[in-house]
């Protein structure tokens, strides 16, 4: 790309961030290309994404006149694409995190679950592949022609890497545990920068952060007796036994 074309391309990355009031960065390290298309047509008229050098990402948000992007252009990932909208930052994570599509396992993947390979019958003919499904820890043998899976086994626990001989395994018996998607690093809003980490409680995990803040707090107002209209319950039930015990001790000693 020559510098005529960069500069271009930067003045009009530039304009389309102008236009929008949310930006986000999402990472498309191993993302494939039809992956990326069928992102695009699904968010379209919601969101518009970019994709392009990390050199004219730079350039486009150093030229901008926003609060606090110093800061936001800084976690740009080597391979890097911006999503642009009006819509809630929140919203957006929620429905771009929603966008994947299961994936073939590949040789240092992270198992983001645990692995479970069903017992039953395969579409595989006999030969060397009982072999490279042993080799991968899955009991097999033959059934009626076919090879077929002896008993349940999970092949990789959620978390550790995948190795080759899983990974071939799983491709052999055509299960897709991984999901492909976009990578959502951050979200820009009038000078906040919201972090995947922030994003991410959008939904259950939010409401699951809210109940466990809540027992948190019941559990706190009961240990130091600060009564209030959620732990009254709790407060009298406390005295109760409290009182229970001082009496059984003086009765006791009587």
């Amino acid at each position: 790309m020559v510098k005529e074309e960069k500069l271009k391309a930067v003045e009009e990355l530039k304009k389309a961030i102008e236009s929008h009031e949310v930006i986000g960065i999402i990472d498309v390290h191993k993302l494939p290309t039809t992956q990326i298309q069928q992102i695009k047509k699904k968010v379209r008229g919601q969101a518009e994404i970019r994709i392009t050098k990390k050199a004219i990402l730079t350039n486009a948000l150093d030229g901008l006149k926003k609060d606090n992007l110093d800061e936001f252009r800084k976690l740009l990932p080597v391979q890097s694409g911006l999503i642009l909208t009006n819509m809630d930052p929140f919203k957006l994570y929620g429905i771009v995190d929603k966008l994947k599509s299961p994936a073939s396992a590949k040789v240092g993947d992270i198992a983001p679950k645990d692995i479970e390979v069903s017992a039953g019958p395969t579409n595989l003919l006999p030969g060397p592949a009982i072999s490279e499904l042993s080799k991968a820890g899955i009991p097999a043998g033959v059934e009626e022609g076919k090879i077929a899976v002896k008993k349940d086994v999970v092949v990789a626990k959620k978390g550790t890497v995948i190795n080759a001989a899983v990974a071939s395994a799983l491709k052999k018996l055509n299960i897709q545990p991984m999901l492909i998607g976009m990578n959502v690093v951050a979200v820009y809003h009038k000078g906040m920068i919201y972090a995947k980490d922030v994003l991410s409680l959008v939904g259950e995990p939010y409401i699951n952060k809210l109940k466990e803040a809540f027992t948190q707090a019941l559990n706190l107002s009961v240990e130091i007796e600060f009564p209030a209209k959620e732990n009254i319950g709790y407060l009298l039930a406390k005295g109760y036994q409290i009182a229970s015990g001082i009496q059984s001790k003086i009765g006791g000693k009587s």
